[in-house]
């Protein structure tokens, strides 16, 4: 690859002869070389096919057909900008790698013989799937679209949402050899600057050929942490939660080539909101809130309780004694739990592979092969299925997958730590989870604020849903720039 400039010559042979091997024309069969004359100037246009609008195209050759004899050939492009080609988004460069980045990006290229400048014509159109409600993100009332893969769409979604004059979309292109186009975009008079100046240093700062797994790449670079299981940004593919998390001073992330877009900063607690919520009354939105709370702590904590109160590590209350076994299976508990879990991921990462038509099979496959069968050959109790379900279902609750994925992580580690130890292993494993959550600062934002730090004024947002027209301020630890709701900016 050549980074470095290489200026735009006068003779067009020169510049077709490093376009051309730049671009390896005679060896790619999707890069367009179209050799051009108009009233006697030589010229070369420069494309990749599937990337321009080929009506586009074709009428601005219609346009260059009837330039008129007597223009001065000293303004060819001043004159092809301004009154021959009939297009939005030109632009000019005097840099042919710059060219050859652009071309390859999706803009066409005019090269003008005896011009030192080229021009760049965005009649780029990307393929593009249609706009479709989130599969993780649904809501029964509200916005049924959702991003997509093309940057330029989503960014869109989000102007369509929030037509502040103070919203920023800063564009950055990231990677050696993919020329990836990022977009660092917050609200000027809302975001903390000091955070802003971090991310976009940190996007600027990515060294790498290229961006093969988009936005969780760009998150690898940014927080690093690589052995932490808990997501330091929140992912949504839903325009508008990243336009609210705009409104209280977060800092959004756009990669191109992905259907998600990254909230930043972001703690424990923002991976259990969801948008259904806010499209509910704020005491339906509150109990929802509550209740997936549980959901989600009874995934981490149910498993490994029931475990020491089973296998008599822990004396349970009189009003819970009947917990227990009421016929042990032929494995040991611990070892029932640790193959059913590992059990249940992988029926999950069969559920990812499975062709949709095949999803029904699979449930009964699980439900009667797996579930049935094992308790009748004494593999697992009943108990454990039971239980286990219900954990399941906890972190299938979880709005957040990233989340989920952490919490069975954690809930993996609990159960052997309570099988090996008893209850003194299962506190001390707590313990450690509850520290290294505490120690957590993605982008310097404490992982378990409003909690810890304790913040009462933003703790009430936490548990419950609060009313639109009673949030007059944003979270104190992102609108800094402007904290009031109500000022407008």
């Amino acid at each position: 690859m050549t980074d470095h400039s290489i200026p735009v010559s006068r003779r067009i042979a020169e510049n077709k002869s490093y376009l051309a091997s730049e671009l390896a024309v005679e060896q790619n069969f999707d890069i367009i070389e179209l050799e051009l004359e108009y009233n006697g100037i030589e010229m070369a246009l420069y494309m990749v096919d599937g990337f321009v609008k080929d009506q586009a195209m074709t009428q601005i050759q219609r346009e260059l057909d009837h330039l008129p004899s007597s223009r001065q050939k000293s303004r060819v492009i001043q004159s092809l900008i301004t009154s021959r080609i009939p297009y939005v988004e030109l632009d000019t460069s005097k840099d042919l790698n710059e060219v050859v980045n652009q071309v390859l990006s999706g803009p066409a290229a005019l090269v003008v013989d005896g011009e030192e400048e080229v021009i760049l014509i965005d009649t780029r159109e990307y393929p593009v799937r249609s706009l479709e409600e989130p599969q993780t993100e649904q809501v029964v009332r509200g916005a049924k679209d959702g991003f997509v893969e093309t940057i330029i769409f989503n960014t869109a979604l989000t102007r369509r949402r929030i037509r502040d004059r103070n919203m920023r979309m800063e564009y950055q292109r990231v990677g050696k050899r993919s020329l990836t186009d990022v977009c660092v975009s917050y609200i000027a008079d809302i975001a903390d600057e000091k955070m802003v100046d971090r991310i976009r240093k940190g996007v600027q700062d990515i060294s790498s050929d290229g961006l093969p797994m988009a936005d969780k790449t760009v998150e690898e670079y940014l927080f690093g942490q690589y052995v932490n299981p808990y997501p330091l940004v929140r992912y949504t593919e839903r325009p508008d939660t990243a336009a609210v998390h705009l409104l209280e001073g977060h800092v959004l992330i756009y990669v191109d080539g992905s259907p998600t877009v990254m909230i930043v900063p972001c703690t424990f607690w923002h991976h259990l909101q969801h948008a259904e919520e806010y499209r509910q009354k704020p005491i339906v939105g509150t109990m929802h809130r509550l209740v997936r709370y549980i959901s989600v702590f009874v995934s981490l904590f149910l498993l490994p309780l029931w475990f020491l109160f089973a296998a008599d590590l822990l004396s349970p209350p009189e009003y819970i004694d009947y917990l227990g076994v009421e016929k042990e299976g032929k494995v040991p508990l611990i070892s029932q739990f640790i193959i059913a879990e590992v059990g249940i991921e992988m029926l999950r990462m069969a559920a990812i592979h499975t062709p949709s038509a095949l999803a029904t099979a699979l449930g009964i496959i699980a439900a009667i092969l797996i579930g049935q069968i094992s308790i009748e050959v004494g593999l697992f109790s009943y108990e454990v299925v039971l239980y286990l379900a219900v954990a399941a279902i906890g972190s299938y609750a979880t709005p957040s997958y990233e989340l989920s994925l952490a919490n069975r992580i954690w809930r993996f580690l609990f159960l052997l730590a309570a099988g090996v130890f008893g209850a003194p292993g299962f506190t001390a494993a707590v313990t450690v989870w509850f520290l290294f959550l505490v120690t957590l600062r993605p982008a310097g934002v404490p992982y378990l604020w409003p909690l810890l730090p304790f913040s009462a004024a933003d703790l009430g947002d936490i548990f419950k849903r609060k009313p639109i027209p009673l949030k007059k301020k944003r979270p104190s630890v992102t609108g800094k720039g402007d904290p009031d709701r109500t000022a407008g900016g």
